[in-house]
C-alpha cells in the first residue's frame, strides 16, 4: 500500500458518495438518490475532494460537470461497490426475504402502465429489505455498456432486432392496434390502409436524427408512410393527447387497454396488416448465473404474465 494513511481514510460509503455525486452532476440528486440530508452530501464531497486533492465536480453553466480526475474515478468507484454488494451476496444463495441488495431496471415507457408499478409492489413484497431503482430507456441511454459495467441489471424493451451478444428472454407478446378518440371519424366510418396512412398520427420522438420506430420501420419494408403531425417523448401524455384531438397512436392493445375508460378513446383494429410487438428482457453475461438476478428475471416474467391475464391479452 503506497499510502495507508490516506487508504484509512477511505470507507465504503465515501466511495457511493463519490460514485453517485459524479453519475447525477448534482449534490441535491445525490442527497436523493442515497436518501442523505444534501449538507451530508456536501461534507461527504469536501472529504473527498481533500483526499483527492482535485475539486472532483465544477460548475459548468447551469449544471455540473466531472473535472478529468473525477471522470477517470467514475468506472473504479462502480468496480468497488459491485465487488462489495457481491462479495458475500454471490457465495450464499439468494433468500430475497434476507437479502439486501439494490436491484437496477431499466425500462420502456412503451409497455403497460402498470407494469412497473406493478413489479416495484411485488419485489418489495418478496424482498423487503432490496432496493428498487428504476432507469428509463432515453436517447442518452447507453443500455449495453450499463449492463456490461453493472450499472444496471436488465433492460425491459422492444426492438426489431435485438443485440446478440447479450442473453435474451421474451417476455410478451402483444397486437398492434389504434387508440383515437372517442369522437375520431374513423369510430363511426371506418377506415381502410389509405385512410388510416392519411390520418393524423402521434409517434414517440426519435431516440436520435434519422431514428425509426418499430411501426414505422415495418411500414417502411412494406413500402408504406403514415402521416405523423405530432410526436411527444413522454409515451405515457400521449393517450390524453389522442383524447382531445384527431390524432392516432399506434401501438400494443395491452398498453391502450389500460386507457380505455379512463379517458374518452376507443380502440381500433390497424387496418395495416403489422406484426405483433415482442417485448424482452435483456441481461449481460456477467449476471447470467448469479441467484439474484436470475430472481429478478423471473419477477419480471411473472408480472408480466400477471398483467397479460388482466388485460384479456395473449
Amino acid at each position: 500500500m503506497r499510502d495507508q494513511t490516506l487508504f484509512d481514510k477511505i470507507d465504503l460509503h465515501l466511495i457511493r458518495v463519490l460514485h453517485t455525486v459524479l453519475t447525477e452532476r448534482s449534490v441535491s440528486r445525490a442527497a436523493l438518490r442515497l436518501g442523505m440530508y444534501q449538507p451530508a452530501v456536501s461534507a461527504a464531497l469536501k472529504r473527498l475532494r481533500e483526499l483527492a486533492g482535485d475539486p472532483l465536480l465544477v460548475r459548468s453553466g447551469a449544471g455540473m460537470m466531472p473535472t478529468e480526475a473525477g471522470q477517470r474515478m467514475v468506472e473504479p468507484a462502480a468496480a468497488i461497490l459491485r465487488a462489495a454488494e457481491g462479495l458475500f451476496s454471490d457465495v450464499r444463495s439468494f433468500d430475497p426475504r434476507t437479502a439486501t441488495r439494490t436491484f437496477r431496471i431499466a425500462a420502456s415507457d412503451y409497455f403497460d402502465p402498470l407494469y412497473l408499478p406493478t413489479l416495484v409492489a411485488h419485489i418489495k413484497a418478496e424482498a423487503p429489505l432490496c432496493t428498487v431503482e428504476i432507469y428509463p430507456l432515453s436517447p442518452e441511454t447507453h443500455y449495453h455498456a450499463q449492463l456490461a459495467n453493472g450499472d444496471i441489471d436488465v433492460v425491459v424493451g422492444n426492438w426489431l432486432q435485438p443485440t446478440d451478444d447479450l442473453h435474451m428472454a421474451n417476455l410478451m407478446r402483444d397486437e398492434v392496434v389504434c387508440l383515437v378518440s372517442s369522437k375520431h371519424p374513423a369510430v363511426r366510418r371506418g377506415w381502410d390502409v389509405t385512410s388510416w396512412l392519411e390520418a393524423e398520427h402521434i409517434a414517440p420522438t426519435a431516440t436520435h436524427p434519422g431514428a425509426r420506430g418499430i411501426i414505422d420501420a415495418h411500414l417502411d419494408a412494406m413500402g408504406l408512410q403514415r402521416r405523423i403531425t405530432a410526436r411527444c417523448a413522454h409515451f405515457s401524455a400521449i393517450p390524453a393527447m389522442c383524447a382531445s384531438t384527431l390524432l392516432v397512436l399506434t401501438t400494443g392493445r395491452q398498453f391502450c387497454e389500460r386507457f380505455r375508460g379512463q379517458l374518452p378513446v376507443e380502440i381500433l383494429e390497424c387496418p395495416a396488416q403489422l406484426p405483433p410487438l415482442d417485448y424482452y428482457l435483456l441481461w449481460h453475461a456477467r449476471s447470467h448465473a448469479s441467484d439474484a438476478a436470475a430472481w429478478l428475471r423471473d419477477c419480471l416474467k411473472k408480472v408480466a404474465q400477471s398483467l397479460r391475464s388482466t388485460a384479456g391479452t395473449v
